[in-house]
């Protein structure tokens, strides 16, 4: 077999393998944004994905029991309980009335198990 015809081949193979983990990557580390009232009409399929809920956080929610942080994600009339336990600490501006979105997973008890919070200030 020609040198060039092998070069080819393992450029060939290369390529593709690179192609397959690229995707494969992508699909595991993609993340839908939602809103609370979305991720409620999602029921059972919520579950199956990673997310990103967006609200506001309710007063009075906040309670830090060691290294989890529970709160309540506030969407019009709807609620969302939501526990953070990440390794990043949390952001200064996480407080009650705050928008917060909240990434991770929605458990089968209903409560959002989050893995990191971005948070904006209330007054902006």
């Amino acid at each position: 077999m020609n040198n060039y015809v092998k070069f080819g081949l393992l450029i060939l193979a290369i390529l593709g393998v690179l192609g397959w983990l690229a995707v494969g990557g992508i699909s595991e580390t993609k993340t839908y944004y939602k809103t609370v009232a979305e991720l409620t009409q999602l029921g059972d399929q919520a579950q199956a994905k990673r997310l990103r809920v967006g609200g506001d956080i309710a007063p009075n929610s906040i309670v830090r029991n060691g290294s989890d942080v529970s709160f309540t994600l506030a969407q019009d009339s709807l609620r969302l309980k939501v526990i953070y336990n990440g390794i990043d600490p949390l952001p200064d501006t996480f407080r009650d009335g705050a928008q917060a979105l909240a990434d991770g997973r929605l458990g089968p008890d209903g409560v959002f198990r989050a893995t990191k919070i971005q948070a904006k200030c209330a007054s902006k």
